[in-house]
């Protein structure tokens, strides 16, 4: 943890693994993911808490990032919440299993580059 704020401007992607616990609870917030480069990718997969959403929806409406998450602070993520209009963010159920589609999805999410 100490070291993830050095870490962080020359990251391709950052992916979240993090139970919810009081060290976890924002430990992305608004200033993170404000610190990634542009084009960057935030993969969150653990518990939402970590992740602040509303820092984590300008920062991907903007176009500067990418996101892949099955959960959000919110969750279930409603409806009309603004992640789900965003092209560069991809958004799925929170099962911890893959679906025939999930590999053309992911494809189709990241870039060629990010498979080699």
């Amino acid at each position: 943890m100490r070291e993830l704020p050095s870490l962080l401007p020359a990251a391709d992607a950052v992916v979240l693994c993090a139970p919810p616990t009081e060290e976890t609870r924002g430990m992305f917030g608004a200033h993170r993911p404000a610190s990634l480069k542009d084009g960057a990718t935030l993969v969150n997969v653990g518990r939402g808490e970590p992740v602040d959403t509303d820092a984590l929806t300008r920062e991907v409406g903007s176009g500067r990032l990418r996101a892949a998450l099955d959960v959000a602070a919110l969750e279930p993520l409603p409806g009309a919440h603004p992640l789900w209009r965003q092209p560069e963010a991809l958004i799925i159920p929170h099962a911890g299993t893959f679906t025939d589609a999930s590999a053309k999805d992911s494809a189709t999410f990241l870039p060629r580059r990010s498979w080699r």
